[in-house]
C-alpha cells in the first residue's frame, strides 16, 4: 500500500426533510449573500427551490438564483455565474441540483476569487489559489461531486470537456435526502448507478498490491450498487434502496476506495471526449467504453480482473484457465449493463463514428498529442483510437 492523505471536510446531512436545515447550515457557515445554482426546472415544479428558499429566509440570509446547469456543464453559465456572484456580492454558492449544478458551482467559486480566466484552471495552466465556500442539496446520485475535489467543464468553444480537482472546492456541507431522487427518470437514475460503480472501479483497477481492507470496501460498494440498482428498475420510490445508491455515490468519490494506491481513469478521459463531441449523459458513455477498455488492458494483470470477476460479478473462478474467468467477469458487468438499460457500445448510444471523428476524438484525449492516459496501462493517441474502434 503506497503513503496516501484522506482528506473529507464535507459535513453530510442524510436523511428524509434535510433540505428544511440549509438556512442553519449556511447560517454556520457566517454566510451574507448567496448564489443558489440549480439545473432545470424540476427544482422549481418539485417545490424544492421554495423549500430552499423559504430555510434561507428563515435565517435571514439573503440570496440570488441562476438556473440552467446542464449535463456536461457549461462554461458559458459559470462565466455568467462569476459575472452575477461579482455584482451581486456573493460569498457564498449553494447548489441544489446533481453533478453538473455542483461541478459548475465549483467553477463560479473559483472565478470569483480568480481576476484571470476561470478556464485556465480546466486547461492546468495554474491551479486554483482560493473558492467561495460552496454547499449542496443533492438531486442526483451519480457523480459524487458533493464530497469530491473534482469539477468538470465543457467548453462551447472546441467542445473541450476538461477537469481541475482542488481541495480548495469541496463543498462545506451536503445535504443528502434520498427522497428528492424519487422523480428522476429511469435513464438518469441508472447513468448515475454506472457513474458510481465507474468511480470505484477507476481506483480498483490498479497494479498496487496489499491493498485488502480498501479493496473490500470497494468491492462491497460494487456489489451494493448491482443489486440496488436492479431494485430501483422496478421500485423507484424504494427509500432503502434509493438511501444506499445515494450515500454509495459519496464514498465512491470521495478518496475513500483510492486510498494507498494510483487508480486508471482512462475510460472517464476517453468518455470526455464522447461527452464533448456528442453531448451524451456521462454514465452512459462510460458504460459504452468500458468493456471495449477492458479487453484491451486486461492482460496487464490478469489476476486483477479475475478477483473483480469473482468477487464483484460471482463468476465461479477456473483456476486453469485465469483468462477465462477475467473475461467472464467483464462480460458478465456488461450484462448488468444491459439489464438496467444502458448501452455497451457508442452506437447503442445513437452514434454511429466515423473514422474522421474517430481520429479526432484521439486527439483531443491526447491533448493535441501531447500526452497518456491511464495507470493500469498507458495509453498513448493510437490506442485511444484503438479504443474507440472497437467500442464503436
Amino acid at each position: 500500500m503506497q503513503q496516501f492523505q484522506y482528506f473529507t471536510p464535507t459535513k453530510v446531512v442524510f436523511g428524509k426533510d434535510t433540505e428544511s436545515q440549509v438556512g442553519k447550515l449556511v447560517r454556520e457557515q457566517k454566510a451574507k449573500k448567496v448564489l443558489i445554482h440549480y439545473g432545470g426546472g424540476s427544482a422549481k415544479r418539485s417545490g424544492l427551490l421554495d423549500r430552499v428558499e423559504a430555510s434561507l429566509k428563515a435565517e435571514g440570509i439573503s440570496y440570488v438564483t441562476l438556473g440552467g446547469a446542464v449535463p456536461n456543464p457549461r462554461l458559458s453559465k459559470v462565466y455568467e455565474g462569476i459575472e452575477l456572484g461579482k455584482k451581486e456580492g456573493v460569498d457564498f454558492i449553494l447548489a441544489v441540483g446533481g453533478g453538473s449544478a455542483i461541478d459548475s458551482a465549483k467553477g463560479i467559486g473559483y472565478g470569483l476569487c480568480y481576476e484571470g480566466d476561470v478556464w485556465d484552471f480546466y486547461l492546468k495552466k495554474c491551479l486554483p489559489q482560493a473558492c467561495v465556500p460552496l454547499g449542496v442539496v443533492l438531486t442526483m446520485a451519480a457523480t459524487g461531486s458533493e464530497m469530491s475535489d473534482s469539477s468538470v467543464i465543457t467548453n462551447e468553444e472546441g467542445w473541450l470537456k476538461r477537469s481541475t480537482k482542488s481541495d480548495l472546492g469541496r463543498p462545506k456541507f451536503a445535504i443528502l435526502n434520498p427522497e428528492l431522487t424519487y422523480t428522476l427518470p429511469e435513464y438518469q437514475t441508472m447513468c448515475g448507478c454506472v457513474d458510481i460503480m465507474m468511480h470505484t472501479m477507476e481506483r480498483y483497477f490498479s497494479h498496487e498490491k496489499d491493498t485488502e481492507l480498501v479493496d473490500a470496501i470497494a468491492e462491497g460498494l460494487l456489489r451494493t450498487m448491482i443489486h440496488n440498482a436492479k431494485i430501483l428498475l422496478t421500485d423507484p420510490c424504494n427509500y432503502e434502496a434509493r438511501s444506499e445508491v445515494m450515500w454509495a455515490g459519496s464514498l465512491s468519490h470521495n478518496g475513500l476506495t483510492g486510498c494507498g494506491r494510483t487508480g486508471d481513469w482512462a475510460c472517464h478521459q476517453l468518455e470526455h471526449e464522447l461527452g464533448g463531441m456528442f453531448d451524451v449523459a456521462h454514465g452512459a458513455g462510460l458504460a459504452a467504453v468500458w468493456g471495449s477498455w477492458a479487453r484491451y488492458v486486461y492482460q496487464e494483470d490478469v489476476s486483477r480482473f479475475v478477483q473483480f470477476a469473482v468477487h464483484v460479478m460471482g463468476v465461479k473462478e477456473n483456476p486453469e484457465k485465469p483468462e477465462e474467468t477475467a473475461l467472464a467477469g467483464i462480460e458478465a458487468l456488461e450484462e448488468f449493463f444491459r439489464s438496467i438499460h444502458m448501452p455497451v457500445s457508442i452506437s447503442e448510444m445513437g452514434e454511429n463514428l466515423t473514422e474522421e471523428q474517430i481520429g479526432e476524438l484521439a486527439y483531443k484525449c491526447s491533448f493535441m498529442d501531447t500526452r497518456t492516459i491511464g495507470g493500469f496501462r498507458k495509453l498513448d493517441r493510437e490506442d485511444m483510437a484503438k479504443i474507440y474502434r472497437m467500442a464503436r
